[in-house]
C-alpha cells in the first residue's frame, strides 16, 4: 500500500504524528471528568402541592387531576405518576433521554401556570418543581446531632445554614432533612376548659392569630428627621403565648394557659431519624441528572470544615455515607485491571515472538492506540466510567491483533531472506487488505449499538464509542508506526521462535488433525450444524436478565405497619430492628427514619463495612431478612439499590408491576385479590403494594337541615375539626433566620378515639355552643391513605423479588401469566423501573444482533466482491456464541446487558481469525493450488497469528472474567462469555472455516459457471 509505504519512508513524520496523537491523548485524560456510570439518567421532575386538611381523594380530584391534564400535553413526557396524600400531592414526570431538562423544567413552569387557575383557593402551598428523580439513592448521607442542644436548635442550623450552604453547590438537585424538628408553639386546648368558659375553639385561634402580628406601621415624618415605628406585636416563645387574653369571662381574662398546654415543641412530631440508637437528623444529598458524583462531593468536602466553624461546639457533623469511594474505588480497580490486561497481553505476544525488538514493535500498539482514544472520549464529552475504562481493556486484546498480525508477516519476509526494509514494504503491502478488513469489520460490529434507542442504547452508546474509536485508531497504527518500526529495529536474521518445542509439537497435532477433518468434510459439517442448533437452544433456554446488581456498599430498607398505627407503637416497632441489623459483623452503621414516607412506614439505611471485611452485599441481605421479618405487625422489605435507577417511583423490590384502571372500585378489588396471590407464587418474596385503602377512619355526616337551622355552616364544622385535630397552623412566627408555626389542636388524650369528637362545640351564628354530635352522625369507617394516579389513571403499583436463583425473564414472564390469567379486562398492566426496561430492550438486543451480522456480511461482501466468501467468514459465529452462553451457564450467571455485550464483541473478535485464513486462501488458490490445499496452506500459515491473537484477546479479557475490586462481580459476565467465547470457538474455528471455505468455493465455481456468460459470436457485436 502506497500510505504504508510513505510512513515507512519518512520516519520523522511518523514519530511526530504519533507523539503528536500520544500528546492530546495525555491532555484529554487528565481532563476528563471521573464517574460510575455513563450520563443514563432520564430526565425527571417533581412536582409538589399541599393543601392542609385535605383528604387523598381530594388532592387527586382538585390537585392532581388539573395539573396531570396540563403535563400530559408536553412534549417527550415517558411516563408520569401521582401520589396523594393527606394534605399533599406529589407528581414525578420523567422524559424521554433525549428530552433536555432545563427545556423540559420551563414546559413544567408553563403547565404549571396553565393549571394555576383550576386549582382550589384553599391552596397551601402552591405548585412548585426540582429536578430530581424520587428514586435516585443520594449520593451522601450526614448525621447531624447534639448531646447537650434541643433537637430544634440543631434543626435550625441544619436547616438555614448548613443545607443552603451545600443545595448552592452546583449539581446538587435536592437536599433533605430525614426527621426534621423544626421549632414550633404548640398549643393544646382542653375542651372542657373550652366548655366551661362558653369558648368555641375557633374563637381561640382568632384570638391567638390576632395576638401574633407583624404587620407594617409606618414610619413619622418630621420637618428634620424620620421615625420609624416597632412594636412588640409578635410573640415568639411559648411564655409569651401564654398569657393572651383570649375572652373575658364574668369580667375577668381568661388567658390561654387557662384553656391547656402552651410549649415549645417542632413542627412534625410524627416524623424522626435515628443514627444506630441515637436521635439525629440525617441529611440526604441528592443529584441533578447527567452531573458528576465525585465533583459534586468533593466539592461538599471542601465545604464542610468551613460549614463546622461556624456553628455550635455542641452539635456534631458526620459523614455517615460517601457514595462517590465506592465510584472511585471502580474506576480504581477498572484501571488497574487494564493495566494488568495490557501486562498480560504484552507477555503473550513476546512467549511467541521470542524477541525484544519484536515484542516492543507489536506492544506499542496497545499505549499509542488507547492514549489516543482518550482524545476522542474527551471531544465525545465522555467521562472515565466502568464501562469506557471496560471498553478500552478489552480493547487491549485486539488493538494488538493488527500489530501482531504485521510484524508477524514481515518477520516472515525477513525469514525469506530480504532486507529488514524490503520486507518492511512486502510485508505491509501483502498483509494491509488484510488488516483493513480486520479493522473495519470489527469496528462495524458496535455501529448499531451507538444509534440504539432507550436506556440500553444510552448505557452501551459509550461504550461501543470508545471501543469503535480504539479499534480505528490500532488500524492506523498498524498500518504506519508498526512497519516503520520493523523497518528500523528488526534485523535481517530475525526469526520468529522456530525451536519452541511445545509449538513445533502442537503444529504438528494441528496439521494432522486437520487433514483427518478435511478427509471427513461432510462429518465435519455435519457437527457444525448441531453446533448452530444447540447454539439457538441456549440462547432460548439461558436465564435472561438485564442490569446487575453491584455492591455499593448499603442495603434500602422499608418498613411497613398495619394501617392506622399509632406513631409512637410505630417508632417503638421499627427501633426494634436496630440490634437485629446492628448485630450482622457486616453492618456498620445504620440510619433508621420512622413516619416516611406515611405514617405507618418508615426507611432503613443499613450501611456496609469496607468489601475486604465483610461477606458479599447479597449474602448479607439474605441473612438479615429471616430476622429482621420476624417481629409481629411489621414488614421489612430490604433491596440493594439499582445502579442505575429507572423510574419514578422508590421500589420496595427489585420489581415493579403496576395495575391500572379508570374504575377505582374494580381495580381496588382486583388489586387486593391479586397481591394475595402474589404472595403465593413460588417464585416471588417480599411482595407488597401501594393500596392503602383500610386505614381506619371515622365519617361524619352532617346533618345539614338541623345545622342550617341552628345557624352552623358546614364550613364551621370543618373548620373547627380542622383546628382540634388537624394541627392546624393558626399563625407565623418570623424571625431573621426562618419562620416558626403556632400550631393549635386538642390535647392528645382528647384524640384517643372517636368519642372525643362528643366535647367538640360549634359556635352559631346566634352565639350558641352547639355539640358536634348533636349536628352529625359519627361513625367509624375505613378509608385511603394514598390515591395513586399512573398516566392520568388510577393506579396500584405492587413491588416484590425473585427467589434466589430466579433471572428477570422467568419473573416477567411468571407475572404476566398470572396477571392475564386473574386479572378482569378493564385492568390494564403494566412493569414499571428496570423489569419494564428489561422487557422492553431484550427485543431490540437480538434484533441488534442480526444487525450487526448484516452489517458485517455488506462490508465484507463488498471488500472481497463475493457473495459467498463473508458466509465462510462468519461461519464460526455459532461457536462463539455458544461458548459464551455455556461458560455463562456453567458459572451461574444470567444473560444480562454485560453478557450479551460479551456476545457482540465476539462476533467482532472471532471473524478476524477466519479472515486470515480466508485471505491467505484465496490467495493460494491463484498460483494454482485446489481449494483443499489453498484453505490448509492459509490454515497452517496463519495459525501462529491465530493462536497469538486469540491468547492476546483471551488474556485482555481475562483480568474482568476474574473479577477484581469494586464493583468487579457485575463486570464478570461479559469477561466470562469473552474468554468462554474465545476458547470455544478457538478449538471449532481452527478446522471448521477451512472446510467451511472448501464446500463455498465450490458452490462459487458452480455459481459462476452457471451464471457465466457466452462469448458474443463474430458479426454480433456493434
Amino acid at each position: 500500500m502506497q500510505v504504508t509505504e510513505l510512513f515507512i519512508r519518512r520516519p520523522v513524520m511518523t514519530a511526530l504524528t504519533m507523539l503528536g496523537l500520544l500528546f492530546f491523548g495525555i491532555v484529554s485524560y487528565l481532563h476528563m471528568p471521573v464517574s460510575y456510570l455513563p450520563a443514563v439518567e432520564f430526565p425527571t421532575i417533581q412536582v409538589s402541592a399541599s393543601m392542609s386538611g385535605a383528604n387523598p381523594k381530594t388532592m387527586a380530584s382538585s390537585v392532581a387531576s388539573p395539573l396531570e391534564r396540563e403535563f400530559s400535553s408536553i412534549a417527550g413526557l415517558q411516563s408520569m405518576s401521582s401520589v396523594n396524600s393527606m394534605g399533599s400531592t406529589t407528581i414525578t414526570l420523567q422524559f424521554d433521554l433525549d428530552r433536555n431538562i432545563d427545556g423540559a423544567a420551563l414546559d413544567v413552569q408553563s403547565a404549571i401556570a396553565r393549571a394555576s387557575s383550576n386549582l382550589p383557593q384553599e391552596i397551601t402551598d402552591p405548585p412548585s418543581f426540582q429536578k430530581v428523580n424520587p428514586a435516585d439513592t443520594p449520593i451522601l448521607y450526614l448525621s447531624v446531632r447534639s448531646e447537650i442542644l434541643p433537637m430544634s436548635t440543631v434543626n435550625d442550623y441544619a436547616k438555614t445554614f448548613l443545607t443552603q450552604t451545600i443545595s448552592m453547590i452546583p449539581g446538587v438537585a435536592q437536599v433533605l432533612i430525614y426527621g426534621e424538628k423544626q421549632y414550633a408553639v404548640r398549643i393544646r386546648l382542653d375542651p372542657r376548659e373550652l366548655a366551661s368558659r362558653s369558648l368555641g375553639i375557633d374563637e381561640v385561634r382568632d384570638a391567638v392569630a390576632k395576638a401574633n402580628v407583624n404587620l407594617p406601621l409606618g414610619t413619622l415624618e418630621g420637618s428634620e428627621q424620620s421615625l420609624m415605628l416597632e412594636d412588640n406585636g409578635q410573640l415568639l416563645t411559648a411564655d409569651e403565648y401564654r398569657d393572651v387574653v383570649v375572652a373575658y369571662r364574668g369580667g375577668q381574662p381568661v388567658r390561654l394557659s387557662d384553656l391547656g398546654l402552651v410549649e415549645d415543641g417542632v413542627k412534625d412530631e410524627r416524623f424522626s431519624s435515628w443514627l444506630n440508637d441515637k436521635h439525629s437528623l440525617t441529611i440526604a444529598v441528592k443529584r441533578q441528572p447527567g452531573t458528576n458524583t465525585i465533583e459534586i462531593v468533593d466539592s461538599i468536602r471542601q465545604k464542610l470544615p468551613w460549614i463546622t466553624s461556624q456553628m455550635p461546639a455542641a452539635i456534631t457533623l458526620d459523614i455517615v455515607h460517601d457514595n462517590s469511594q465506592f465510584i472511585e474505588e471502580s474506576v480504581n480497580d477498572v484501571k488497574f485491571t487494564l493495566a494488568l490486561a495490557v501486562a498480560l497481553v504484552i507477555l503473550v505476544v513476546f512467549i511467541f515472538l521470542r524477541n525484544i525488538a519484536s515484542t516492543f514493535i507489536a506492544s506499542v500498539a496497545i499505549p499509542f492506540s488507547i492514549v489516543a482514544t482518550f482524545a476522542v472520549m474527551h471531544l465525545m464529552d465522555f467521562t472515565l466510567d466502568t464501562f469506557s475504562l471496560m471498553a478500552l481493556t478489552l480493547c487491549v486484546g485486539f488493538v494488538v491483533d493488527d500489530a501482531i498480525v504485521m510484524i508477524e508477516n514481515i518477520i516472515r519476509h525477513l525469514e525469506m531472506g530480504k532486507t529488514p526494509m524490503q520486507a518492511a514494504r512486502d510485508g505491509a503491502r501483502e498483509i494491509g487488505f488484510t488488516i483493513i478488513s480486520m479493522t473495519l469489520s470489527l469496528a462495524i460490529v458496535f455501529v448499531p449499538i451507538m444509534f440504539m434507542a432507550g436506556i440500553v442504547g444510552r448505557v452501551l452508546h459509550e461504550f461501543a464509542t470508545t471501543i469503535t474509536a480504539a479499534i480505528l485508531v490500532s488500524g492506523v497504527v498498524s498500518l504506519s508506526l508498526t512497519p516503520m518500526l520493523g523497518s528500523r529495529l528488526l534485523k535481517s536474521k530475525t526469526r520468529i521462535a522456530e525451536s519452541d518445542p511445545v509449538f513445533d509439537r502442537l503444529m504438528g497435532w494441528y496439521k494432522a488433525s486437520l487433514h483427518f477433518c478435511l478427509r471427513h468434510r461432510g462429518s465435519t459439517m455435519i457437527a457444525s450444524g448441531l453446533l448452530l442448533s444447540v447454539t439457538a437452544w441456549a440462547f432460548i433456554v439461558i436465564p435472561k436478565g438485564f442490569l446487575p446488581s453491584d455492591d455499593q456498599g448499603l442495603i434500602m430498607g422499608f418498613t411497613q405497619a398495619r394501617q392506622g398505627i399509632a406513631y409512637e407503637s410505630m417508632e417503638r416497632q421499627q427501633k426494634d430492628t436496630v440490634p437485629i441489623i446492628g448485630a450482622n459483623p457486616g453492618i456498620k452503621n445504620q440510619i433508621q427514619i420512622i413516619g416516611y414516607p406515611l405514617s405507618n412506614q418508615g426507611m432503613i439505611v443499613a450501611l456496609l463495612k469496607p468489601a475486604s471485611e465483610r461477606k458479599s452485599l447479597d449474602e448479607i441481605l439474605r441473612e438479615l431478612w429471616g430476622p429482621v421479618n420476624s417481629l409481629p405487625g411489621l414488614e421489612v422489605f430490604l433491596v440493594n439499590p439499582p445502579m442505575i435507577p429507572i423510574g419514578g417511583k422508590q421500589a420496595k423490590g427489585d420489581y415493579l408491576f403496576t395495575l391500572l384502571s379508570p374504575d377505582s372500585a374494580t381495580l381496588y378489588a382486583s388489586a387486593e385479590q391479586f397481591e394475595v396471590d402474589l404472595r403465593k407464587h413460588p417464585l416471588l418474596t417480599g411482595v407488597n403494594s401501594d393500596l392503602q385503602i383500610s386505614t381506619p377512619q371515622v365519617e361524619i355526616e352532617i346533618d345539614r337541615d338541623l345545622a342550617s337551622s341552628l345557624g352552623v355552616t358546614a364550613n364551621d364544622i370543618e373548620n373547627a375539626l380542622f383546628t382540634a385535630y388537624g394541627e392546624r397552623q393558626i399563625s407565623t412566627i418570623y424571625t431573621v433566620v426562618d419562620e416558626y408555626k403556632v400550631i393549635m389542636q386538642l390535647k392528645p388524650e382528647f384524640q384517643r378515639n372517636s368519642d372525643a369528637l362528643s366535647m367538640l362545640y360549634i359556635r352559631s351564628d346566634a352565639g350558641n355552643l352547639i355539640r358536634l354530635d348533636a349536628l352529625a352522625r359519627i361513625k367509624e369507617t375505613t378509608g385511603p391513605v394514598t390515591v395513586n394516579h399512573t398516566g392520568q389513571l388510577q393506579s396500584v403499583t405492587y413491588a416484590f423479588s425473585g427467589k434466589p436463583g430466579t433471572s428477570m425473564g422467568q419473573i416477567t414472564q411468571a407475572v404476566e401469566a398470572l396477571a392475564h390469567e386473574k386479572l378482569p379486562q378493564t385492568v390494564s398492566t403494566i412493569f414499571e423501573g428496570t423489569a419494564g426496561a428489561f422487557a422492553e430492550s431484550m427485543n431490540s438486543l437480538y434484533f441488534l444482533l442480526f444487525i450487526a451480522i448484516v452489517a458485517i456480511y455488506i462490508l465484507l461482501g463488498s471488500l472481497y466482491e463475493s457473495f459467498i466468501h463473508p458466509l465462510t467468514i462468519l461461519s464460526g459465529l455459532p461457536s462463539a456464541a455458544f461458548g459464551g452462553l455455556l461458560t455463562l451457564m456453567l458459572f451461574g450467571y444470567d444473560l444480562d446487558l454485560y453478557g450479551m455485550v460479551g456476545i457482540i464483541m465476539l462476533i467482532g473478535i472471532v471473524k478476524k481469525n477466519s479472515i486470515m485464513v480466508v485471505d491467505f486462501a484465496i490467495e493460494a488458490e491463484k498460483t494454482g493450488l485446489t481449494p483443499q490445499e489453498a484453505a490448509f496452506q492459509g490454515a497452517t500459515i496463519r495459525f501462529r497469528p491465530i493462536i497469538m491473537t486469540t491468547l492476546a484477546a483471551i488474556m485482555g479479557a481475562m483480568p474482568i472474567a476474574l473479577g477484581f475490586g469494586a464493583g468487579a462481580e457485575i463486570r464478570r459476565p461479559l469477561g466470562l462469555a469473552v474468554v468462554g467465547g474465545l476458547a470455544f470457538s478457538q478449538i471449532v474455528t481452527l478446522y471448521l472455516t477451512p472446510i467451511f471455505y472448501t464446500y463455498m468455493d465450490e458452490f462459487q465455481r458452480w455459481l459462476d459457471a452457471r451464471t457465466a456468460q457466452p462469448e458474443d459470436a463474430p458479426g454480433e457485436s456493434a
